[in-house]
């Protein structure tokens, strides 16, 4: 038997910071995926180390012994802010349950697991969703994104998560900036629940300059500036990583191909790396003969 689940990635976030104390994102999941396979077979390469640690931790949350192998396809850039680890780790509790137990995880259970490894993206719940990525004490469902396209660049660099989250400064950057974040993630919360691309990009821009006390990008007003002038309707980071996105709504890409064009020659240092579609978040299973299950 061969189970295979895929995970989306993620453009950063929409929003990301403090309210009221307590941390949290509100999750960007794109269609660019990680895939864990679990099969009978002795599999290669070796997996990614923290898809490993997932596997022994789903083995011991399920209070099972097992000798479970997984290998991770993926060309998720690692240490950009696109939620590369979170999809290898939420992919591979899910198979691990599925291959032990044969039923599935609950998203607030890959959560639980999750965080217990490392600081978390919610790309594997359904939905949009406003969620504590250090303590998980927010899990809120946002509902579904309209049509919206997103083209990634690479400011450069990579950033560990464990680390940028460890900074001793980083809880008073998050309080300084309070106002600003409670500000972005009511537009964006807004935008979600009427289906308005413009209100989620503003959101997503406010939310992306007032990071830049915390992890300055020195491209980000140029991309701002003239995505702008291109149609799109904001732009979206990776709080803590390197990727800026541009986001349009789907209805007027017009402008899309001339904006990438633009960005890359005014901003050298950055990279384009693809355009993606802002998705749902959610995890896929499929079994041996590639039906979803």
């Amino acid at each position: 038997m061969t189970i295979k689940v895929k995970a989306p990635g993620a453009c950063g976030e929409l929003v990301q910071g403090m309210i009221n104390g307590v941390d949290f994102l509100i999750t960007c999941p794109v269609d660019w995926y990680s895939e864990v396979t679990v099969t009978d077979c002795i599999l290669q390469p070796e997996p990614r180390p923290k898809a490993a640690m997932a596997v022994d931790k789903t083995l011991d949350f399920l209070n099972i012994a097992g000798n479970i192998r997984v290998a991770v396809v993926s060309d998720l850039p690692v240490g950009k802010g696109m939620a590369s680890s979170s999809a290898d780790i939420s992919a591979a509790c899910q198979a691990t349950a599925l291959a032990v137990t044969g039923t599935r995880l609950s998203a607030d259970e890959i959560a639980d697991i999750a965080l217990s490894i490392e600081p978390t993206d919610g790309i594997f719940f359904p939905g949009i969703i406003m969620f504590d990525h250090i303590h998980g004490k927010i899990r809120r469902l946002l509902g579904n994104p309209p049509p919206m396209h997103i083209a990634i660049f690479d400011a450069g660099g990579q950033v560990d998560t464990q680390d940028f989250n460890c900074r001793a400064d980083l809880a008073g950057l998050n309080r300084a900036k309070e106002p600003q974040v409670a500000a972005a993630a009511q537009l964006v919360i807004q935008g979600l629940t009427t289906g308005d691309a413009k209100l989620i990009g503003r959101g997503a821009t406010m939310s992306a300059l007032a990071n830049q006390t915390i992890l300055y990008k020195s491209c980000l007003e140029q991309v701002i500036n003239c995505s702008d002038s291109f149609g799109a309707v904001g732009v979206c980071v990776a709080h803590s990583g390197t990727v800026v996105g541009v986001m349009f709504s789907a209805d007027v890409m017009d402008g899309h191909a001339n904006c990438i064009n633009e960005i890359s020659r005014l901003c050298p240092e950055v990279a384009y790396l693809k355009t993606v579609r802002l998705i749902a978040g959610q995890l896929m299973i499929t079994g041996d003969d590639g039906s979803e299950r």
